[in-house]
């Protein structure tokens, strides 16, 4: 667009002075300079196209959320880039037209995985009668991950009040349906003639299903109760040797071998030393729940940023299609899974500032990883510095 300025110094070209002229250009490169360092400071992408849709100009903005270099993109068509819009239409949009263009988003893997918002502004000819537009980029990969996460404690919100029911509802009956069956078990065995091995088999059973039942309640509960880590110095080779005897009797009865390597000098780790072992315990009955013989090697690196906790087991992996949904509430593939133990291992690790790696390969088994941080690494909110007190002046 021809500015006031601009014209004035087209029609009195020929009337100045060398001097005057010097100045008059100084002033050009002046307001130049101003305009381009006030694009470059804008945190959205620019990209001036002319009236062919080809680049003309692009902030540097832009040209990292595209992933190029202005020299090498002026002049070369925007649908190089953006291939997913009809450039054609777009730039022959009249002026009533261009007022019901909606803002669109796009999906790029190139320089980076990211969620662009674009809008196109249509420009003026600057000579010919041409028409240009100017793209506006907005990066809105973070708007997009925040409302994911929205909605994340939104639906954890909601399985809370759910569970909050569930407890209420069905916990109690369930610890007086434990009583009186113990109270039945006792009765049984204190009579002069004992009855048929039957009755004290069904009588067990419905003890186990009791207590079953009782302990998806509680997992549930835990599953979705915050709750901030406590941490504290924890001996992880002890940890995970008091965890591993817990399932000792279930792992010969499948015919499973369980190594542990795990220095035993290994530095103390600031972890819950609770909710670790819940994580710790959750994975190996994933593991073993996976297995019928086999191997569950479990191993601890420590380096200076994180410490891992590798379960490696030879069971029957995770099939692709399963894996985007495994940490979601309710998800199982065991008859005898609840669809929680993962979820609550996620939430354990999260709390504790870590990650989870999973590596599967179907039929042969599966890898899952512990990345927690050293505490030295921990992120944390500095204390206020105390305002000095105010005293007399001299």
């Amino acid at each position: 667009m021809k500015s006031e300025f601009l014209d004035k110094l087209i029609s009195r070209i020929d009337r100045i002075d060398p001097g005057s002229l010097q100045n008059y250009f100084l002033r050009l490169v002046q307001e130049k300079g101003l305009l381009e360092t006030i694009f470059q400071a804008i945190q959205e992408g620019i990209i001036v196209l002319d009236g062919k849709g080809a680049i003309s100009y692009a902030n540097d903005r832009a040209q990292k959320l595209i992933g190029f270099r202005l020299e090498q993109a002026q002049g070369q068509p925007i649908g190089k880039y953006f291939r997913e819009v009809d450039w054609d239409l777009v730039l022959d949009l009249d002026a009533d037209e261009w007022s019901r263009l909606v803002t669109r988003e796009i999906e790029i893997t190139y320089p980076d995985h990211r969620f662009l918002e674009f809008y196109i502004v249509p420009m003026e000819a600057l000579e010919n009668d041409e028409n240009g537009a100017v793209l506006i980029l907005r990066d809105v990969t973070h708007d997009r991950e925040k409302a994911a996460s929205t909605l994340e404690s939104e639906r954890l919100n909601a399985i809370m009040l759910l569970a909050a029911g569930v407890a209420h509802e069905i916990g109690n009956p369930l610890n007086s349906l434990n009583i009186h069956l113990q109270l039945l078990d006792r009765e049984i065995k204190a009579l002069d003639h004992p009855p048929p091995d039957e009755i004290d088999e069904l009588v067990q059973v419905a003890r186990n299903e009791v207590t079953r039942l009782d302990q998806i309640i509680n997992q549930f509960l835990r599953a979705i109760q915050p709750s901030q880590p406590h941490l504290e110095p924890v001996d992880l080779h002890h940890l995970l040797q008091e965890t591993v005897a817990v399932v000792e009797q279930e792992v010969k009865d499948r015919g499973i071998w369980i190594e542990l390597e795990c220095d035993e000098n290994l530095p103390r780790v600031m972890l819950d030393k609770g909710q670790i072992r819940q994580a710790v315990f959750n994975l190996i009955k994933n593991a073993i729940q996976s297995m019928e013989g086999g191997l569950l090697k479990i191993s601890v690196m420590m380096s200076d940023e994180v410490t891992s906790i590798a379960f490696r087991d030879t069971g029957a992996g995770i099939l692709p299609e399963d894996l985007g949904n495994i940490f979601e509430p309710y998800h199982t593939t065991k008859a005898e899974g609840t669809g929680l133990g993962l979820m609550i291992v996620q939430r354990i690790v999260r709390d504790h500032g870590g990650q989870i790696e999973i590596d599967t390969v179907p039929g042969k088994g599966t890898t899952v990883t512990l990345f927690i941080p050293r505490d030295e690494n921990r992120i944390r909110l500095l204390p206020a510095q105390a305002k000095p007190a105010e005293g007399p002046t001299e």
